[in-house]
């Protein structure tokens, strides 16, 4: 401060720079709202590389065992098939889509009818 500057560092890129203090208060908003769009971009693109789609249980107990991240599959909707997920791959519902394309199809587990695809993931 006593050279009149302030070094910053950033989250995003790890860079750290030192900025004059006069005008720091636009330079700071400036900042923090590109920090928050490279922070969630990165995020999105992790979402998008980390989602895959499973049509049979095998398919998602593979997926999930070697891949992990989240995976939109058909369940029938009933706590009992949500059980055995749950038990046999340490996944569960993250999500039921509430805006969610209406997809008819059958239950990963049981072959019950299924109206949308759910989201799940394992917690770690």
């Amino acid at each position: 401060m006593a050279s009149g500057t302030l070094e910053i560092a950033r989250r995003d890129t790890k860079e750290k720079k030192s900025y004059p203090i006069k005008g720091i208060e636009d330079k700071i908003k400036f900042l923090l709202t590109e920090i928050q769009s490279n922070i969630y971009n990165k995020a999105q693109h992790f979402k998008e590389q980390n989602t895959h789609q499973a049509d049979t249980y095998d398919e998602f107990k593979t997926l999930i065992e070697n891949k992990g991240g989240f995976i939109y599959a058909h369940w029938d909707g009933t706590k009992e098939t949500e059980n055995i997920i749950k038990e046999e791959t340490k996944a569960t519902i993250r999500c039921i889509p509430l805006n969610g394309n209406e997809e008819s199809g059958s239950c990963m587990v049981t072959g019950n009818p299924s109206s949308k695809r759910v989201l799940f993931a394992k917690a770690y």
